[in-house]
């Protein structure tokens, strides 16, 4: 069910109630940014190591990570510093693992409220 439409170079991107892509293959870079701007963010390099580090767990595991999973993931994947929740909520106030698979394209993880 498409909510609203997001333009996006000229193009509409269908998101659904809660502001995921209708399509994930609707996803790219600049509707990551565009997702971003809707929602007041603006996507820092160490936002963007976290968004491909979800959309590596996505393309391996077929679903979005809840938040322990994200932990985990990032932890293996940027090590100890970055791994962690404290870092997650700084970069994705409110809830790092709905925020960060929302703009990476991703469906809302089923662990998540």
């Amino acid at each position: 069910m498409t909510a609203r439409t997001l333009m996006v170079d000229g193009h509409p991107v269908a998101l659904d109630p809660e502001g995921y892509l209708v399509s994930l293959d609707d996803w790219s870079e600049r509707v990551a940014e565009a997702l971003a701007a809707d929602e007041g963010r603006e996507l820092t390099p160490d936002h963007w190591e976290v968004i491909w580090v979800l959309r590596d767990f996505y393309r391996r595991f077929e679903t979005a990570p809840a938040m322990r999973p994200l932990v985990k993931a990032v932890k293996q994947a940027l090590g100890e510093e970055k791994g962690n929740s404290i870092h997650l909520m700084r970069l994705f106030p409110d809830s790092p693992a709905k925020v960060g698979a929302r703009l990476a394209g991703l469906p809302k993880p089923t662990n998540c409220l």
